[in-house]
């Protein structure tokens, strides 16, 4: 069974908000403080009480004994009698239950409870066993009793023993008193800490939170800066962090409106050196074809110059219009997705075939795409055509360009390679990066990577490779292609 998010949230404690682990922390603190306090003022009252009862119970059976001791050899019961019961009425601390004087052979001579213990009777072993142990004073807790002892004897000879039975519920009380109490007194002093920690960590995690959600929303635009009326002072360590921010914000800002105008820039750059090719690829048919036209008025009556003429115009006009059809695809307004055609990247020869030419490049064509994908046709070509580019730019005079295509119902491969010195490190690593950095522009150069990296961000795909060796560049991209029926559907 699988736990929810939330469920998440509740049980690990890593996952808590420090605003819930800092008082959590200090309730904990307190508890085990509380304790350690709580078992020393208990273990040191225990022995108070103790040390007291001890002391009473001693003073009680001194003076006990020597008011017995003669009345104890003359074996006088009632002598005895009337020393425990006057005894008894001198400790009022003591909580005397019964207090009774043995001979050495176990026989009772007097007792303050008689009916329990009658004269000339034996102790009996449950009695004599309430004795047994270390010391003179025997505490059972359970029974809220204590038991002390003391040998009678007269003239260094032992005539008995005196045994006497305590009650100490109220020393009992006392300390479940003083326990509650601290109890008490410590829950309190624990939750006042915790809701103080609470307020203390909540008050100042609320320019944790303002940062925190500054920098969430600048995610989906724009860094905006934090307004001044909400920041704190100055001289505050927050103040300076804030201070900080805003002064990266505007860095960033001023970064992404450079990259933004930069990017513009390069476009009409490109769409100028396209053009002047462009204009160069027209105006070469263009003087063939004048030529035709001038031949076709001298001697248009000869066959062979009319058919001679005719083709000349027919293979200019082609060529012409395979070059305005090929620049109209790739830099109309874009469309809707559609159904990727093997003529949608062969046209593309046709835009790079001026700087083909100026540099004597070899270009190697080969095109397998024989599956429709849907895919955005426009931004696609624009992206590739910054590719190919990039790879004659970056290709040697005489060198060799390269574009690979192939396709599957659901993925578009393009492999564009060169025999170039290498791409940047700064733009290898921004074009293979899991999540696109800043934008590695330098001098002007690396938007055209910038435009390739965002488009493929944009279409879910990604840069499998990017491989430099003595032979040149190898680019590997993958681009998803949705089939035309869940288009439908959608």
């Amino acid at each position: 069974m699988t736990l929810t998010h939330c469920q998440r949230r509740l049980v690990w404690p890593s996952t808590w908000s420090i605003t819930v682990k800092v008082p959590l922390l200090v309730a904990l603190l307190m508890f085990i403080v509380s304790a350690i306090i709580t078992n020393r003022v208990l273990s040191r009252l225990e022995a108070t009480q103790e040390k007291h009862l001890t002391q009473l119970a001693s003073g009680y059976l001194d003076g006990l004994s020597a008011a017995l001791a003669p009345h104890v050899v003359r074996h006088d019961v009632w002598e005895v009698f009337d020393a425990l019961e006057r005894g008894g009425q001198g400790y009022k601390g003591l909580d005397l239950i019964w207090t009774t004087v043995v001979t050495p052979d176990g026989s009772i001579v007097a007792s303050s409870n008689p009916r329990t213990f009658g004269v000339d009777t034996q102790l009996t072993e449950h009695a004599l066993n309430q004795f047994t142990g270390s010391g003179n004073i025997i505490i059972d807790k359970r029974a809220a009793l204590a038991h002390v002892r003391r040998s009678l004897t007269y003239k260094d000879r032992e005539i008995g023993v005196i045994y006497a039975e305590v009650g100490i519920a109220q020393l009992l009380a006392e300390r479940r008193d003083v326990l509650f109490a601290l109890l008490l007194t410590n829950g309190l002093l624990t939750l006042a800490l915790a809701a103080i920690g609470y307020a203390a960590v909540r008050w100042l995690m609320r320019h944790v939170k303002m940062l925190s959600d500054h920098l969430g929303r600048s995610h989906a635009g724009a860094v905006k800066p934090i307004p001044v009326d909400r920041m704190p002072p100055p001289q505050s360590d927050f103040g300076r962090v804030f201070q900080r921010y805003n002064a990266m914000a505007m860095a960033v800002n001023e970064r992404e409106a450079l990259t933004q105008r930069l990017a513009k820039e390069e476009k009409l750059a490109s769409l100028g050196r396209l053009t002047s090719g462009m204009a160069h690829e027209i105006n070469n048919p263009l003087g063939g074809m004048l030529n035709a036209i001038d031949a076709l008025e001298r001697h248009g009556d000869h066959e062979h110059v009319r058919r001679t003429s005719v083709g000349l115009l027919k293979r200019g006009l082609t060529g012409i219009r395979d070059v305005v059809r090929a620049a109209l695809m790739t830099y109309r307004k874009p469309q809707t997705e559609r159904p990727l055609q093997a003529s949608d990247l062969d046209d593309l020869k046709f835009l790079i075939a001026p700087e083909v030419r100026r540099k004597s490049l070899k270009l190697a064509w080969e095109n397998a795409i024989d599956h429709g994908g849907m895919i955005g046709v426009t931004e696609f070509r624009q992206a590739l055509l910054n590719l190919l580019l990039n790879a004659c730019a970056a290709a040697p005079h005489g060198g060799n360009v390269r574009l690979t295509a192939r396709s599957s119902a659901d993925r578009l491969e393009i492999v564009v390679s060169d025999d170039g010195p290498g791409m940047p490190d700064s733009l290898r690593s921004y074009l293979e990066a899991a999540e696109a950095p800043a934008a590695p522009i330098m001098d002007g150069a690396g938007l055209g990577i910038w435009m390739v990296r965002r488009w493929i961000d944009e279409v879910g795909g990604h840069v499998r490779r990017v491989r430099e060796d003595a032979n040149g560049t190898v680019i590997r991209l993958y681009v998803p292609l949705r089939r035309e029926e869940t288009r439908r559907v959608a």
